[in-house]
């Protein structure tokens, strides 16, 4: 189970400037081993306590947040990112290269949230997206999504191969899972 992040888990902005850094590299290799392209234009980042806290840091870093009713409210709203017990979340990113086509092909991915799941040994695990990030005439590039595996867990970890899918009408694609994200993933699940 992921632990969510607590006010004590923050430091101070002094302190994380001298270690922002090494924490940087840090959360670099932990999400590379966390991250699956799916086709060429959307990846994901399943989320753990290590990489929310790291977007938490690097808000107050940006925001220059000292108030700590502030903080508290950074780290509720990033905490939405940690997966529930029997859950895997990730942050799903529509990649697209052409900046000047953005407005028009956004658009395209209306319906993601009915079209992306788990698949292992005949099991599909739909991801249940949050709301409020797509309608017909605009999509954010930004997405949040959870898998609610559950009772399938244990079928997830032992299955021999885990693929994310994506059967939408204008992108299709589906990427196994890498044995190091599956590893990270059975870490969450624990």
């Amino acid at each position: 189970m992921v632990r969510p992040v607590t006010l004590n888990d923050v430091v101070g902005l002094e302190r994380y400037e001298s270690m922002r850094d090494e924490l940087r590299r840090r959360i670099i290799e932990i999400k590379k081993h966390r991250r699956v392209s799916v086709g060429d234009r959307i990846t994901l980042v399943f989320e753990n306590h290590q990489t929310v806290l790291f977007q938490i840091q690097e808000m107050i870093r940006a925001e220059r947040i000292v108030d700590l009713d502030r903080v508290r409210d950074e780290i509720d709203v990033y905490n939405e990112l940690i997966p529930c017990p029997g859950d895997l979340s990730a942050t799903l990113l529509i990649e697209l290269q052409d900046s000047t086509r953005v407005r028009e092909e956004l658009p395209k991915f209306y319906g993601l949230d009915e079209a992306t799941r788990l698949d292992f040994d005949g099991v599909r695990v739909a991801g249940v997206f949050e709301g409020g990030r797509a309608r017909e005439d605009k999509v954010s590039a930004v997405q949040y999504v959870r898998f609610p595996v559950h009772e399938h867990a244990p079928a997830l970890l032992a299955a021999k191969e885990v693929r994310l899918v994506i059967d939408h009408p204008h992108y299709r694609a589906s990427q196994a899972l890498s044995p190091e994200l599956r590893r990270s993933l059975a870490e969450d699940l624990a």
